[in-house]
């Protein structure tokens, strides 16, 4: 199978299980998220080209956090949406910060994953800082975004908050985490590259998870929600 059917194929699944977090209520959507940004700095480490562009695992589950958000900001309000991210950086910061400490215990001789947990696990401080500012900066002018939006087209156009504020806060979190990682250690150039092409697949993803934000209005929490808003 091609790379990218691959991409194609994990991006309507994990969208499609960020719907069905959505239908079992808003804990289950946090802690959806909070899986997603822990696997998201895992799958960083798989390096793969797709549309002749070089690309990382972590895009699809990063991605979906931002339709996450959405959820929940079109369908609780923009309160829950910021809960939303401070637990996706509290589990960001519980992760990085626990697969360190896990490394400085000596393996003994019957030990097999230490090599192997140390290349997935081995970040440098400056890639962890770079991040964590990526992620809280990105997903406030989301969840900000998203609601200016709204209310300037009076709850209208859900396509149009929905992936407005999604462009606009991925290519925020390209710039802001390639800059804080890169810049000084690679050329300007090279720095520059890595932003267009790692926001290139990121439009991808929230591109497709358009039709997603729509078909939430057709599915009904087990936790019925007051006042819940119609699609325009």
């Amino acid at each position: 199978m091609s790379n990218e059917l691959v991409f194609l194929f994990m991006t309507v699944f994990v969208l499609s299980c960020s719907l069905f977090a959505f239908r079992m209520g808003k804990v289950w959507l946090y802690s959806f998220i909070a899986i997603n940004i822990v696997l998201a700095n895992i799958f960083v480490t798989k390096q793969f080209t797709i549309f002749g562009i070089a690309a990382t695992g972590g895009n699809i589950t990063y991605g979906s956090i931002f339709l996450s958000t959405d959820l929940l900001c079109e369908h609780y309000s923009k309160k829950e949406g910021k809960r939303a991210v401070y637990i996706g950086f509290f589990a960001a910061l519980f992760y990085l910060v626990s697969s360190q400490v896990i490394m400085l215990f000596k393996p003994n001789a019957y030990d097999m994953a230490h090599p192997s947990m140390k290349v997935i696990f081995s970040f440098a401080p400056r890639i962890i800082l770079a991040s964590l500012i990526a992620y809280m900066v990105s997903q406030m002018n989301d969840i900000w975004l998203f609601h200016f939006i709204k209310e300037k087209t009076g709850g209208k156009f859900l396509w149009l908050r929905n992936n407005g504020s999604t462009w606009v806060s991925q290519l925020i979190d390209s710039i802001t985490f390639n800059i804080v990682a890169f810049l000084g250690i690679y050329p300007f150039k090279v720095v520059l590259q890595i932003i267009l092409s790692t926001y290139v697949l990121k439009l991808m993803v929230a591109a497709i998870d358009t039709p997603f934000i729509y078909l939430s209005y057709k599915l009904k929490p087990k936790l019925k929600l007051e006042n819940r808003p119609h699609v325009a």
